[in-house]
């Protein structure tokens, strides 16, 4: 018997998928989520990326089976937390710097999110990405901002505000193109903080 044939089918999918290098893998997850903000979902296709990042397209279905496997993968590579790191000693100096945080990447997320907002009510494995990669960590970076100033005393533990501070600030990412046809830069979102989200908790 050869060692191939006693090779099980998860060890040949391994050594097919080890063809891909980190470095090539990152560099489909960047053509397909640039092409979704650019295009649409719906306009994108596997054979399209393929075409532009010249692979063949077996390759790319090997891996990934279908284009909403193709894309969760995308959005989990692409995960990452801006608010990280942010600590001015101070709650309301916080919400300004996350403030401005949201605003320097707003204009790229606002449009994937506005570009995937159908097909994730359709898939549950895009929908369930989406918040991993784009959402949930940078809500819980906002929790521990907001956790920080209730430790530190500014903002009492069971102020009512606190609850929907990320929804506040979220939801002006969202609303403002929608509302004005600009997206929420930097400058908007501080000064939204300063006369919605700062007032709210009591802060100046």
């Amino acid at each position: 018997m050869t060692s191939q044939a006693a090779d099980g089918p998860e060890t040949v999918a391994a050594s097919r998928r080890s063809k891909i290098t980190p470095e090539r893998e990152q560099e489909f997850f960047d053509a397909v989520l640039e092409q979704i903000r650019e295009c649409g979902y719906d306009a994108v296709s596997m054979e399209g990326i393929a075409a532009s990042t010249r692979c063949s397209k077996s390759t790319l279905y090997r891996q990934w089976k279908t284009k909403p496997q193709f894309v969760a993968a995308a959005l989990r590579a692409s995960r990452q937390t801006r608010f990280e790191g942010i600590d001015t000693g101070t709650l309301a100096g916080d919400l300004r710097e996350a403030a401005r945080a949201a605003g320097a990447w707003s204009a790229k997320d606002t449009r994937l999110l506005q570009a995937l907002g159908h097909a994730v009510t359709q898939d549950p494995e895009l929908q369930c990405a989406l918040r991993e990669a784009l959402i949930q960590p940078e809500i819980e970076a906002l929790k521990a901002i907001l956790r920080r100033g209730v430790e530190r005393g500014e903002v009492a533990r069971d102020h009512p505000a606190l609850e929907y501070v990320p929804a506040q600030i979220f939801g002006v990412l969202r609303a403002r193109p929608i509302l004005d046809g600009e997206d929420a830069d930097p400058d908007y979102l501080v000064r939204f903080v300063e006369a919605a989200v700062l007032p709210c908790l009591g802060l100046t």
